[in-house]
Formats: structure tokens, C-alpha cells, sequence
């Protein structure tokens, strides 16, 4: 039985765990042949180990073009071409009251959450649009589609990942490429367990707490958005461009106030970070 994804090769960003880590899994298993790339080099090859033979890894900071430049033209020369890039490299970042966050921290966050994004659509357009075909999916968030679900700066880059969307998408729809976007609720992550005990690896706490705060009674978990970023980037959505798709058990439907804007003041990466390096 042919695959979703078969003959497809994505990028994807931040996939050495968490949702990145899980998408590249759920792509491979639709037939699809995928770079894995994070900061992370331990935990991506251990991923790309994992996955096989149709999975590579590439070390890749988001925030600096000549990365994800290399990571494309990779994908390119090893797989021969690019159908689908996925942007999900992400941090909770600055956190804290808006009149004492820090200026740099601010920027850090913003570097890798909307920064990334621009660099990776750049690029996939760069590579897709002499092909007249491709599907660009980034990771925004409920956080990005309403106030009081997430720190600040994060709130306000995953605002502007829609907006890139749909800005992109209406400018790549003439080349046959589709920019869509995907907005996560609260997912059981390494990122999530931090922010919500303070232990990167407590996954029992993480999907408990999110499991009592969700309309459905039940924890998102890393395969529910990849099966919407499978969607995204398969033929079936081949009349979808432009839009961001929700997935989170329901809960902007009423919404929850966040944590960070009360925290001390600082920055939270991926498991367990605090420093800006």
C-alpha cells in the first residue's frame, strides 16, 4: 500500500525530539525520506539512528540563514529535491512581566521563532518554486491565535508565524506551493515538563496537568500534530494554502490565563536551558 509521502523528501527543524522528533517518525512511515536537523547533534542522530536508512541528520541553528541554507541544498543533493519543509525549531523563551523582560532575551526568542520560520520559508521557496510544486508548514500555536496562552514574545512571534503564512502563501500560490500552518494547544514535550515541574524528563506530571486542562480530557501528545503536519504536506490537502490549522482539544474555545507572566524574569529553552548560549 503506497505511503502519503511516498517519493516526498521534507526538512525538517527541531526534530531531535518532542514534535520535530515525532514528525520526522510519522513522515518516514508515509513513505517520505527526511533530514532531521536540531542544535542537538547526540539526540538528532540518535533519532536519525532510529529512523533509518531514509533519514539524515544536520546540525542546524535556526537563527542563521547559512544553516538552513545548507540543511535545503542537502536534501537537494542527497534525496533530489525538496517537497516539504516543515518549520518546528522552537523555544518557550523570554518569560516574565512585560515591563521587566530583557531586550536581548526578547530578541533571542524572536530570533528562533519567527526568524527560523522566514529563513526556512526562504529557502524552501528558494529550491520549490523552479519545481512549480511544494508544501511549507510551520508550527505556530494556540498562542498565536489568541492572548494569555503564552509568554509575550512567544505570543507575539507565533502571531506573526500566521501572518507569514498567509503572506507567503498568497504570494507562493502561483508557483503551486502551499504555505500552511499548524497551532499546537498544550503538547507533552521536554519543553511542556519544564515549563510546567521544572524537570525536562517529567513526562507523567506534564501529561497529567495538561490532561485536567483540556476540554477533551485528554494530553496532546507529539503524533497528534504530526498527523496534522502530515496533512499539511500531503496531496490531501492540495486545496489548502493560507490557513492555520488548530489542534487543541478545544481549548481556545475558552482559554486558559499562562504562567509566564508572573515567572522571573529569563528565558526557557528546550530542555531545561535558562542561558542565552
Amino acid at each position: 500500500m503506497a505511503g502519503r509521502l511516498d517519493g516526498k523528501v521534507a526538512v525538517i527543524t527541531g526534530a531531535a525530539c518532542g514534535i520535530g522528533a515525532g514528525t520526522a517518525k510519522r513522515f518516514i512511515e508515509e513513505g517520505a525520506r527526511v533530514v532531521v536537523t536540531d542544535l542537538q547533534d547526540d539526540a538528532g542522530k540518535k533519532v536519525v539512528s532510529e529512523l533509518g536508512d531514509n533519514a539524515r541528520f544536520v546540525r542546524v541553528d535556526v537563527t542563521q540563514e547559512e544553516d538552513i541554507a545548507a540543511a535545503v541544498d542537502f536534501a537537494v543533493s542527497e534525496f533530489g529535491g525538496l517537497d516539504c519543509m516543515v518549520n518546528n525549531a522552537g523555544i518557550i523563551g523570554a518569560i516574565g512581566p512585560i515591563a521587566e523582560t530583557d531586550v536581548k532575551v526578547w530578541d533571542a526568542t524572536i530570533a528562533v521563532l519567527l526568524r527560523g520560520v522566514f529563513l526556512g520559508m526562504k529557502h524552501a521557496a528558494r529550491v520549490m518554486i523552479p519545481r512549480k510544486s511544494g508544501a511549507i508548514a510551520s508550527l505556530a500555536s494556540t498562542a498565536g491565535v489568541m492572548g494569555g496562552l503564552g509568554p509575550h514574545a512567544y505570543t507575539a512571534a507565533k502571531h506573526a508565524v500566521v501572518g507569514l503564512t498567509k503572506s507567503a502563501a498568497s504570494e507562493l500560490a502561483q508557483h503551486g506551493i502551499r504555505v500552511n500552518a499548524v497551532a499546537p494547544g498544550n503538547t507533552v514535550t521536554s519543553m511542556t515538563a519544564d515549563a510546567i515541574s521544572g524537570d525536562a524528563s517529567n513526562f507523567g506530571q506534564a501529561t497529567e496537568v495538561i490532561k485536567q486542562g483540556s476540554p477533551l480530557g485528554i494530553a496532546g501528545e507529539p503524533i497528534d500534530i504530526a498527523n496534522a503536519l502530515l496533512y499539511m504536506c500531503c496531496d490531501e490537502s492540495r486545496y489548502t494554502t493560507a490557513h492555520t490549522l488548530v489542534v487543541d482539544a478545544g481549548q481556545t474555545a475558552g482559554g486558559t490565563p499562562a504562567q509566564f507572566h508572573s515567572s522571573e524574569p529569563g528565558i526557557m529553552r528546550e530542555a531545561g536551558g535558562r542561558s542565552l548560549s
